[in-house]
């Protein structure tokens, strides 16, 4: 058994609910290969920005003429399967240590595909040591490195981190969209769920769609 929110995470940039303004730049910086070197994705909990940090890393390495193109070994990679994308979890990973050996690593060139890219998740965790020397490394970065921080408290965040990043705020996703998401969901589980209940499920989520396809 795999829960839903697992199940139904989204796999590409069109699948992304609620934040269509940054789907939208994120695609047209692929089409026109002007992407950075560094993003800050911050934004309340369950709203989308861990799984566009995936698949923004997946389709960074599309190997296709159209990003992403769905069709590559790249693009059909599960997660995990891939050296080049590494990811950190800033609230058990916060100290000095790890920066440092993510540093030690950086010089290694991607294994397999153009880019190595780093997700760091809460980011607002680090210690004050450990952005120091992450602002080291964003400062000089190799040309194939990409780093992607994602935070619910960007405030956290120190200003010289902050500068060095194309920075994206993901809004709460509103109720008709969250909605007519479990709508699918349902189909598809073929589940009967009344509408009392979907209306339910969508005030109290708050706007993260994470919390509301638990809640289903």
């Amino acid at each position: 058994h795999q829960t839903l929110y697992r199940k139904y995470r989204p796999k590409n940039l069109d699948e992304v609910c609620g934040q269509e303004v940054i789907v939208t730049i994120l695609k047209n910086q692929f089409q026109t290969d002007s992407t950075a070197h560094a993003y800050l994705f911050s934004g309340p909990r369950g709203t989308g920005k861990t799984s566009v940090a995936k698949i923004f890393a997946r389709t960074l390495n599309c190997e296709g003429e159209k990003k992403p193109c769905e069709e590559c070994i790249m693009c059909k990679q599960k997660q995990g399967d891939t050296l080049d994308i590494i990811e950190i979890d800033a609230a058990s990973n916060n100290g000095v240590d790890e920066i440092r050996e993510l540093k030690s690593k950086i010089n290694l060139t991607p294994t397999s595909g153009k880019y190595k890219i780093y997700i760091i998740d809460e980011v607002h965790m680090l210690t004050p040591s450990a952005f120091n020397a992450l602002l080291k490394t964003l400062e000089e970065p190799p040309l194939y490195a990409t780093f992607i921080l994602a935070t619910t408290e960007p405030h956290k965040v120190p200003e010289t981190i902050l500068s060095r990043c194309q920075r994206y705020d993901f809004k709460r996703i509103s109720d008709n969209a969250i909605i007519e998401r479990l709508k699918q969901i349902k189909e598809k589980e073929n589940i009967s769920v009344e509408e009392e209940a979907l209306k339910e499920i969508a005030r109290i989520s708050f706007g993260g769609m994470r919390d509301a396809i638990s809640l289903l």
